[in-house]
């Protein structure tokens, strides 16, 4: 969807259309790597797969390098544009995406470095379920805020909203059993202590998931919408207004 359409009117200057669309298909690109290494790193635990962990962990750069790259952008666009209403909002919500889609990447990477230390320590796969159903829980979130900002998709961001809850109780679910299993064998104490590190990250994937909707709502209904009832928010987010 182009940008220029619905919510956007035309611009007199044609190159600052382009400029707003480029930060816009920079941010998806930032997107997709930050979402691939979510996905490698937990591909990594579970397919014992070291070297795959250590590339996650050496990619965390470029995610950073884009960040500062799209902050830039939209420094340079401030200050030569002074944007105003819409247009505002949708470079504000950018770098707020950016840094979001830039913490993902450092929980991603921090899976992939307890990745690493479960793998060469040959530890079992106790946990192993729930990292994979809560990571793909948070991997779904994550595109869909995505899909949501391309698309300024009020609706599927609000699902994505929705959803985080889902993921908490997931996760704190997902944490008693854990524990119980501790208590349970002492000796499995330091490798599920890593996969809790794990869920961790991963839970917090989904809260970052979650802030990326709502710049979503932030920028197509000029609402804010944190702190608030994911169950209110229906009328006022869907809403024509």
């Amino acid at each position: 969807m182009d940008i220029t359409s619905d919510i956007h009117s035309q611009h007199i200057s044609r190159q600052f259309n382009h400029e707003l669309e480029e930060l816009k298909t920079h941010l998806m690109a930032m997107g997709g790597l930050v979402e691939k290494q979510v996905q490698d790193a937990v591909r990594a635990l579970l397919d014992g797969d070291s070297s795959l962990a250590e590339r996650v962990v050496e990619n965390d750069r470029a995610v950073n390098d884009m960040q500062i790259k799209i902050d830039d952008e939209c420094t340079r666009v401030l200050a030569r544009r002074q944007p105003a209403a819409s247009d505002l909002r949708l470079v504000l919500a950018v770098i707020r995406a950016a840094s979001d889609l830039e913490r993902i990447g450092d929980e991603a990477s921090k899976i992939a470095r307890n990745a690493l230390e479960l793998v060469e320590n040959h530890d079992g796969t106790r946990g192993f379920v729930e990292v994979r159903i809560i990571s793909e829980h948070v991997r779904k979130m994550v595109r869909d805020a995505l899909t949501s900002f391309a698309r300024f998709d009020t609706e599927l961001a609000l699902k994505v909203v929705q959803e985080d809850e889902q993921v908490d109780n997931e996760y704190q679910s997902a944490m008693r059993s854990l524990m119980t299993f501790m208590m349970e064998d002492a000796r499995a104490i330091s490798p599920v202590l890593g996969i809790m590190w794990i869920l961790r990250a991963l839970e917090r994937i989904g809260d970052h998931a979650n802030n990326l909707a709502e710049y979503v709502v932030y920028l197509v209904k000029g609402l804010d919408i944190r702190h608030q009832d994911p169950d209110d928010l229906g009328d006022e987010v869907l809403g024509d207004g």
